[in-house]
């Protein structure tokens, strides 16, 4: 797993397409999404910590973005 567009594809095995256009808001709600896969233990820990790791620097982008 590499980008978001691999979570996208990760959350979409499972039936989840998340489009909100807010990028943001999008991000967020695969965050958590993921998080209740995790829950449920349907989505590896390795698959999943680096899922949570790229959301997070993502939002983050999104976030200076919006500053600048």
């Amino acid at each position: 797993m590499k980008s978001i567009y691999d979570i996208q594809q990760l959350l979409k095995r499972f039936g989840t397409i998340i489009y909100t256009g807010d990028r943001e808001a999008d991000l967020e709600l695969m965050e958590e999404e993921l998080r209740e896969l995790h829950r449920s233990q349907l989505v590896e820990e390795n698959d999943y910590q680096t899922a949570l790791f790229l959301l997070k620097q993502e939002v983050q982008k999104e976030r200076q973005t919006k500053e600048k």
